[in-house]
């Protein structure tokens, strides 16, 4: 069963996670907390902590959830694809190519992995600000779509391409000058980006795109942020690349596709109110069909790139708490043995989450702490204001909603070695990230002669 809190009004720290793709938690006949049928103290145990813990079911539900909603709302042919930034792995990669779904790519490790997790070449945009020649080349040599961010990714693939061969296939990428209530650094529609051509430039760099024997332009793409909850924003964006596609249709480009990116946000904590996959993707399918029909042009193939809204909820990370501070009359701290290496959002973003303990979830609560991280920074801190039972050093507590950007922004810092993760399903736990062990962080590490010793 899916358990409900008896803790305080608003307090329900499973909430969060009854959401997009609700993962599927249970509760044992000793009231402790279970995910994917595995029971989180004891993957603890088995795996060590800080652990990331992937539910397959909640992934599965999301992939479908998008694919079926673009089949039932939009008209023509769609293709969802995961925005692999969000949690990039070769389990990842394997299950939503799986799932019949593309992927976009923004480095050449990102994209390597989806090839070497099995998704089809043709289904891979590549994605980035700054290729690199060999970045280009790489997505290039495996007939992957190459989103054209700037006049710098143009002048390179102009000398990279080699002469009679096959030409480079391209999505041009524009800021639409669109922008959303989420926060600065995840806004990337509003015209001061660094992303995308500025709309100005976008006739003139399709003309000159006509005569390049190099290049063949089969798509537009345009996104315009991150974690966001409106849906006006995406009505207004079918519009502009309804405009866009005209404009290139009409130069002689055989545009086919249309990407209007991701950006659906999840619910973090109680207060976080988003719209559901379904909502999102039958605004946005009505949106780009009304917008084209109205132009009397042919329905482009609807792409989108959710990242977030697959895999955030079907997430949570073990922690084992540490040691406690109390600040009488002020605040109280209890520490865990992760943080901002394993999860950076919360220092980067002020990012809010929900947490409870593994082995009693249904607790009432005794008190209100401060969960810190280990890290040598003040402002490592996981979560403010936690409502908690009076909690003991050693015990496992579960932060939800930590599939997306957590284990794919993780760092060394403090020379932590990063966390394992294990994907879970029916009882079963897989291994699919092991974890780094400290001599593992010495491996690049190269010492010049004369710095050592003379015998």
């Amino acid at each position: 069963m899916v358990i409900s809190s008896p803790y305080e009004p608003g307090r329900d720290p499973l909430s969060p996670n009854r959401n997009l793709s609700p993962i599927t938690t249970e509760i044992d006949e000793h009231s402790r907390l279970s995910v994917g049928g595995c029971l989180l103290s004891e993957l603890a145990e088995r795996y060590d902590t800080p652990l990331y813990v992937l539910d397959e079911a909640s992934l599965r539900a999301a992939c479908q959830a998008y694919r079926e909603a673009l089949q039932r709302h939009y008209p023509g042919r769609s293709q969802p694809v995961y925005a692999s930034k969000a949690n990039s792995s070769l389990m990842m990669s394997s299950l939503v190519a799986s799932e019949g779904f593309g992927l976009d790519a923004v480095s050449a490790g990102e994209l390597l992995t989806a090839l070497q997790g099995g998704v089809a070449n043709d289904q891979i945009v590549f994605h980035g600000n700054n290729k690199s020649d060999q970045e280009l080349l790489l997505a290039y040599d495996n007939g992957v779509t190459i989103v054209i961010d700037n006049q710098h990714d143009l002048d390179r693939l102009a000398e990279l391409v080699p002469d009679e061969a096959e030409p480079a296939r391209l999505m041009l990428r524009f800021t639409p000058g669109i922008e959303c209530h989420t926060h600065e650094y995840i806004r990337t529609g509003h015209l001061d980006s660094k992303f995308g051509f500025d709309p100005d430039q976008l006739e003139p760099v399709l003309q000159s795109l006509l005569g390049c024997k190099w290049a063949r332009l089969t798509g537009i793409h345009a996104h315009i942020g991150s974690q966001i909850f409106e849906l006006e924003p995406h009505r207004d964006l079918a519009e502009v690349m309804a405009d866009v596609l005209q404009l290139a249709r009409g130069l002689g480009h055989p545009v086919e596709d249309l990407n209007v990116g991701g950006g659906l946000g999840i619910r973090y904590v109680d207060s976080d109110d988003p719209p559901s996959i379904e909502d999102w993707v039958r605004v946005v399918a009505e949106a780009v069909a009304k917008a084209c029909r109205s132009r009397n042009l042919d329905l482009p193939r609807l792409m989108c790139e959710p990242g977030r809204s697959l895999v955030a909820s079907a997430g949570v990370t073990l922690y084992r708490l540490g040691s406690r501070k109390v600040i009488p009359g002020l605040r109280t701290y209890l520490s865990v043995d992760g943080g901002m290496s394993d999860n950076p959002r919360s220092i980067t973003y002020q990012s809010l989450y929900n947490a409870c303990l593994a082995d009693r979830p249904l607790d009432p609560v005794e008190e209100t702490i401060t969960l810190a991280g280990k890290h040598c920074e003040s402002g490592d801190v996981l979560i403010k204001d936690l409502a908690l039972p009076k909690a003991s050093s050693g015990e496992v507590l579960v932060v939800f909603a930590t599939g997306a950007y957590n284990a794919s922004m993780s760092s060394n810092y403090n020379r932590i070695p990063r966390p394992a993760a294990v994907l879970v399903r029916d009882g079963q736990a897989d291994l699919v990230q092991r974890r780094e062990q400290p001599e593992d962080l010495l491996r690049y590490d190269v010492l010049p002669e004369r710095f050592m010793a003379v015998g």
